[in-house]
């Protein structure tokens, strides 16, 4: 219980390590919703008007595959754009909130936040403005993990999604080697012990 207590009274960051925090991330995040949205600009533009969609770039194992994406990924929830718009507009504000109320920060977080962020952003503009998500990226699985997998092709995706998933296996990476990620350890009195 003195874990939830120690963790729900966390005090905010002062201005200037919120700016510090927020500004790292920010630059990560522009960088990520510009390249998406120039590479899924360019991926409307260049890619319908083929006769299958599909350009191999890498023989079959890696193609550009224009894909209207009207679900999550894996094709799930199809046509439930509203549920998506408002799922995504509460990762962001939760992501923008952190930022509020974490006490330490490294590169290292303020990288997986930011990939996140800009892939989360990148996605919600497409949902709001196009009612669906363009996705291009298309890959061919090692054969090895096709029986494991049931499928010879990785779901189509895109930039955001790779940055959305870059940002979360840091951060998994980044609570398991930093000593302090986690909520604080309760407090022991001189002479207890453990």
């Amino acid at each position: 219980m003195a874990e939830i207590s120690a963790y729900s009274q966390a005090k905010p960051a002062s201005f200037g390590a919120l700016l510090r925090y927020s500004a790292a991330s920010g630059a990560a995040a522009l960088i990520v919703l510009g390249l998406d949205q120039l590479t899924k600009w360019l991926a409307r533009i260049y890619l319908p008007p083929l006769e299958n969609g599909s350009i191999p770039v890498v023989g079959d194992v890696f193609r550009l595959t224009y894909v209207l994406n009207r679900g999550a990924a894996f094709g799930v929830l199809q046509n439930q754009n509203a549920l998506f718009i408002v799922v995504s507009g509460i990762v962001i504000a939760v992501i923008i909130g952190s930022y509020r109320y974490s006490s330490t920060r490294s590169r290292l977080l303020n990288l997986a936040l930011g990939l996140q962020l800009g892939g989360a952003i990148g996605n919600l503009i497409d949902r709001v403005r196009l009612g669906y998500v363009v996705d291009f990226l298309d890959v061919r699985l090692p054969s090895q993990l096709h029986p494991i997998l049931g499928m010879e092709r990785w779901p189509v995706f895109n930039v955001a999604d790779s940055a959305i998933v870059m940002g979360v296996a840091i951060l998994a990476l980044h609570l398991l080697v930093s000593p302090s990620a986690g909520p604080p350890a309760p407090q022991t009195e001189p002479g207890e012990s453990r």
